[in-house]
């Protein structure tokens, strides 16, 4: 077996044996693996039997597709992966489709999907040697490099515009030891500055432009289909801010269709929060350059992202899947977390973006009634607990809380009557 750096652009091609994130003519690279004839279902399902071993990994259990190259003392894990599907009516019927799972990558090690790429990519730095790994961060990549990096022994530094990442999120890139530098600016700055900076300093970068990052986020596929015998939905439904996961879902799909792991591939749908949709305004208006959003907002801190590395990979993935892109508002984004939280699911707000992306596309008819769908939650309620707070208590600007479940205050002294009236009403 073999492995290869491509350009997406131009075709070239670079070896995997020195640190590139890009081609010579800027262009993005992707790892392309000449895979053997021992990659199988067989394989990957008996490895799901396996608990003393790095094969128990959600990611490394399918190492043939992901970093076949790569010596055991070299792979830096947590035990990552094996996330939970969960099916719940009262979802189900908020969406408008009978056959709706969400998949939960929030019950990675660090409480986000961000870890199937870091296993991948720290595991990479170490084989070549790097001592530095860096990143710029809405807050999970920080939390999850920052993380591995320490079991890693390495030294992590983190760029983030200050101000704008969620505490939850910020609090565990400190308590894993990241070196945070606050950035007088939005995530797109800092993600300049760090590309920057990893050049001119030898530091090994580990956003989604490196193409590692995105064969440990292949896996959330790979296991989702796993998880359901081999058989894909219809749809599966991510939410969309640097576009690292469509990228990968797309590349998943894509290999699995060619190595006969599955018979037909899902569709994707990339979903966007309304004031941070460059992806989605460049796909509805077919431009052949990214529309970039100079001031991105949203409540879904997550994919607050105006200027996505991936956009040109993602588009790939949307259109080899035969899939959509669409864009919700930051008042749906609450309401769907809300029901998400209330059937004892949880998550933080840029998941819920998935599952008020399939609601509008159901209304909107691109989903069907009968279609069996899957959307994502990329990370876990307490990433970011004061917009769960704050919707609950009307406290989020511009948004009406249509779900909350608002504390009630009591009195030192309160008797049998007033208890009973507020408990069973």
């Amino acid at each position: 077996m073999s492995s290869y750096l491509k350009c997406i652009d131009c075709g070239r091609e670079y070896s995997i044996e020195k640190v590139r994130f890009r081609c010579e003519c800027g262009g993005l690279l992707e790892v392309i693996h000449g895979f053997g004839n021992e990659v199988s279902r067989k394989i990957f399902d008996e490895r799901r039997k396996i608990w003393n071993s790095f094969l128990n990994s959600g990611v490394w259990r399918f190492k043939e597709l992901v970093h076949p190259l790569i010596k055991k003392e070299d792979i830096v894990s947590k035990q990552e992966g094996n996330t939970n599907i969960y099916f719940h009516e009262k979802l189900c019927r908020y969406v408008g489709i009978e056959e709706f799972m969400v998949k939960h990558e929030g019950e990675n090690p660090t409480g986000s999907f961000k870890d199937r790429g870091m296993t991948v990519g720290v595991s990479e730095a170490k084989r070549l040697k790097n001592k530095v790994v860096a990143c710029a961060s809405t807050g999970n990549t920080s939390a999850s490099l920052a993380a591995y990096a320490a079991t890693a022994a390495m030294k992590c530094i983190v760029f983030i515009p200050k101000g704008k990442v969620a505490y939850g999120k910020l609090s565990q890139a400190l308590a894993y030891g990241g070196r945070v530098l606050e950035i007088n600016g939005n995530f797109d700055f800092a993600m300049k500055l760090v590309q920057e900076t990893s050049k001119k300093l030898g530091l090994y970068l580990l956003n989604s432009v490196n193409p590692w990052r995105l064969e440990g986020q292949k896996t959330i596929v790979f296991e989702l289909i796993q998880q359901l015998n081999w058989e894909p939905p219809d749809w599966i439904i991510v939410p969309a801010g640097n576009l690292g996961n469509t990228s990968a879902f797309g590349k998943a799909l894509k290999e699995m269709k060619e190595l006969g792991l599955i018979e037909k591939v899902p569709h994707l749908a990339s979903i966007q929060a309304e004031k941070s949709s460059p992806f989605y305004e460049t796909w509805k208006k077919k431009s052949s350059k990214l529309l970039v959003v100079e001031e991105p907002e949203t409540v879904a801190t997550a994919i607050r992202i105006g200027n996505p590395v991936n956009w040109k990979k993602a588009l790939k993935a949307i259109k080899y899947t035969k899939g959509v892109v669409e864009k919700v508002t930051d008042q749906e984004i609450m309401d769907a977390k809300a029901v998400v939280d209330s059937c004892g699911i949880g998550c933080e707000p840029a998941s819920a973006a998935s599952i008020a992306g399939a609601k509008k596309l159901r209304e909107k008819g691109v989903i069907e009634e009968g279609d069996k769908v899957v959307s994502i939650l990329t990370g876990h309620l307490l990433k970011d607990p004061d917009s769960t707070m704050n919707y609950h208590r009307n406290k989020l600007p511009g948004i009406e809380p249509r779900f909350c479940n608002t504390p009630v205050s009591l009195p030192k002294e309160v008797n049998e009557n007033k208890l009973r009236e507020v408990i069973f009403s």
